[in-house]
């Protein structure tokens, strides 16, 4: 296995452990822990979606980070 395609993996794991994590009520969406799987996460299946040429999807992974930054900011703005 490539190192991309672990690094595709590890950022997938993240991603759906603070999803998980976030239907059971066990981390919440404004936490900062949330914020971290999720920026990490999405930023890993970028690198790995585009070095596959997987622009689509590398696409919607950058639409989750900036969001997720966005929500960064303003929670520190406050």
């Amino acid at each position: 296995m490539m190192m991309i395609d672990i690094i595709g993996w590890i950022g997938s794991v993240m991603v759906i452990i603070a999803y998980a994590m976030n239907i059971a009520k066990r981390l919440a969406s404004d936490s900062n822990w949330y914020y971290f799987l999720n920026i990490v996460g999405s930023g890993c299946l970028i690198a790995n979606t585009y070095y596959h040429h997987a622009i689509p999807s590398a696409v919607v992974n950058v639409i989750w980070v900036s969001i997720a930054l966005v929500a960064v900011i303003r929670r520190k703005s406050t």
